[in-house]
This record gives C-alpha cells, structure tokens and sequence, in this order.
C-alpha cells in the first residue's frame, strides 16, 4: 500500500473504520444473545443501534467528502471479532461466560477509540470541521460503552463470579471428604 499523503492516510482510516462498524453490527447481536447477565444483553443491544448510526455519521462523512468508504477490510476488527467467537462457542458458567464477552467487547472498544481519535485529529487538522465532529461524536459513543461495560463487569458480572467459584471450591472440598471418608470405610471394612 502507497500513501502518498495525510488525505490519502484518512482516507483509509475512514475505509478501516466503516469496515470494522459494519463487522460488529453482525457481531453484536450474536454476543446479546450469548449473554446471560440482563445489563449485559441491554448493553449489547442498545451499542448495536449505536454502531448502526456509527455506519450512518461515516456513511454522511464519506458522501460529503465525496469517498467511496467500503471495499477495504479490517484486519484488526476481523481478529477481535474472531476472538470474539471463540467466546460464543465456549462452555462455562454464565457469569464467567459474560466476564469473557466483556473483556472481548472491551478490546474492540479500546481500538475504536484510538481508531476514532485519531481519525477526528486528521479531519481537524485536514480542515474538516463536520468531519471532526462527527467523529469526535462517535468518539464519545465508544468510550461511554467501553465505562458502561466497566460497570456491568464491577456491579453485574464479576460479583456473580466470585459466588460460583466460592460454591465450586465448597463442592470440590466436599467431594473429596466424602472420597476420604469412602476410603476410610473401604479400607476399614477390608480389614475384617
């Protein structure tokens, strides 16, 4: 890939952006539905029609700067989503379960972020006032979600993990009393 210049560099950054938008409105509601936590399914649900309107503002942007945005893949979004689909496949508590989707969530988030940020600080610098703003928009959109799915993990999710794993550990300390103890009477009942 040549790039011959910062408005040929945002350019692509506003094609890797539609890209990895368009990926997670097909990823979202695959991961709503694999959560078990309420907050967590709300989550999900609601950023979907966020990203939707993401689509929508770099669609708006595209037109005004008169760009074609699809037709470039993004690689960094394809392996989180990936990542993310080992998650939806995956066996365990609900809880736990949950705690994987966040922190999997919460990987695409940050790159949005960073992603978005730095597409905002070439537009501005560019001299694309609607097209900052825009972004800047969205900006604020991903990193909501990022201190919303926070939340949930802290209030929701994560307290309900510790519980499960309490039970786990009292069902393991059980089952091995009850084999000492079956051991025990063997052993003793052999000898008589």
């Amino acid at each position: 890939m040549k790039i011959q210049s910062l408005s040929k560099l945002f350019e692509d950054q506003l094609k890797d952006l539609y890209s990895a938008e368009s990926q997670l409105v097909k990823a979202l509601p695959k991961m709503a539905k694999k959560a078990s936590a309420s907050g967590l399914k709300d989550a999900f649900t609601s950023h979907l029609e966020e990203t939707r309107q993401h689509v929508e503002r770099l669609d708006q942007i595209g037109e005004n700067l008169g760009l074609k945005l699809n037709g470039k893949k993004c690689k960094a979004m394809e392996g989180l989503v990936e990542e993310g689909a080992d998650v939806l496949e995956a066996d365990g508590p609900g809880a736990v379960i949950d705690a994987a989707l966040i922190a999997a969530a919460q990987r695409v988030e940050h790159y949005e972020i960073s992603a978005y940020g730095t597409a905002r600080t070439f537009a501005e610098h560019l001299g694309h006032p609607d097209a900052a703003r825009l972004l800047q928009e969205t900006l604020e959109e991903e990193s909501a979600a990022d201190e919303k799915l926070t939340g949930i993990s802290t209030d929701e999710v994560l307290p309900n993990t510790d519980m499960g794993e309490v039970q786990e550990e009292e069902d393991s300390r059980r089952m091995t009393r009850r084999k000492k103890a079956t051991a025990t009477s063997n052993h003793g009942s052999s000898r008589s």
